[in-house]
């Protein structure tokens, strides 16, 4: 399988320049809030999104300056939600560094997130990029009510398979949907097209979420199962499905682990052992290669963009066979 470099040759010296322009769009005169930017930079993950934004844009008509800002305003945007999303998780770590909220406080990283949002709102006024705005601030509105519905459905445990679904839609996949919208809208691309992109992107992100919900019932480095999502009491597909096909009396069972005894690393191990065995892991593969081929058949539907269709169809692949 092809490395995230690898895919990501035909657009390279885009996303140099873009590296550019988003680190200026968060430049600040306060000391204190430009070493944080500073620092998010530094934490810069796989850059995925932006890659969907400029391979978008390049399949639907040539990428454009306003590319550029589409893909800087979703980093921004998503930034702001990722730091803010450390704090409602009281989480220390991000990308492997110490998050914000770990290093400056709750009140501090509250601020930066709010600086990040606003950030994003000045880049597209200022640019008069209104489509781009609207295409990522409904991302962001459906990001927070997936985050509530699944807090919502956490305390009772009763998630259905419909739920997670809707849940995913909004948390993971409206914000990929997003990428590929921004990136046609920045090439002016017709209303139908920027419809198609957006679909896109919305079945990949739920592969991509579905290939995610499976690493957690896989192996860490030293060979032990991962677990995390039950130590956190989600419910993600493979354990949903595997609860659907057992009595009821299982069922109770293994809610009752991971409602009360979730930071057992035994119990937690048997809840594992119960999915796999009853075919949770089979299942939730077959439906992300479902997503995937569907993911296909909306590319298929597309005209011909050479090296950013190619782009894409391994941006698909990556989603389903990475290995972390």
């Amino acid at each position: 399988m092809l490395t995230l470099d690898e895919i990501q040759l035909p657009i390279k010296e885009h996303l140099k320049r873009f590296e550019k322009t988003f680190k200026g769009s968060m430049q600040s005169s306060i000391p204190l809030l430009d070493r944080i930017t500073r620092y998010v930079v530094k934490q810069k993950g796989k850059q995925m999104r932006p890659m969907f934004v400029f391979f978008s844009a390049g399949l639907a008509g040539g990428i454009t300056e306003s590319t550029y800002n589409g893909a800087s305003l979703v980093e921004l945007l998503h930034t702001a939600s990722l730091v803010h999303d450390d704090v409602v998780d009281n989480a220390n770590e991000r990308r492997g560094f110490f998050s914000i909220n770990a290093l400056w406080k709750n009140k501090v990283a509250v601020l930066v997130g709010d600086f990040l949002l606003a950030k994003g709102l000045l880049l597209s006024v200022r640019n008069q990029e209104y489509e781009l705005l609207r295409i990522v601030s409904e991302a962001v509105e459906q990001m927070s009510e997936g985050e509530l519905l699944q807090i919502e459905k956490a305390r009772h445990l009763d998630i259905e398979e419909a739920i997670y679904y809707e849940i995913i839609k909004k948390k993971t996949a409206s914000l990929i949907a997003s990428c590929c919208a921004c990136g046609a809208a920045s090439a002016g691309a017709n209303a139908e097209t920027i419809e198609k992109l957006r679909l896109f992107g919305e079945k990949v992100g739920i592969a991509f979420q579905i290939k995610d919900d499976l690493f957690d019932f896989g192996l860490d480095d030293i060979g032990k199962p991962v677990g995390n999502d039950i130590k956190e009491k989600k419910l993600t597909l493979p354990l949903i499905y595997a609860l659907s096909v057992v009595d009821k009396k299982q069922k109770r069972q293994m809610i009752n682990i991971v409602k009360k005894h979730n930071d057992d690393p035994e119990k937690v191990t048997e809840v594992i052992d119960f999915v796999r065995r009853n075919g949770g892991l089979d299942y939730a593969a077959s439906q992300m290669q479902k997503y995937q081929r569907e993911a296909f058949d909306i590319l298929n539907e597309l005209p011909n963009g050479g090296e950013y269709r190619k782009g894409l169809e391994q941006l698909i692949r990556f989603t389903t066979e990475r290995k972390k």
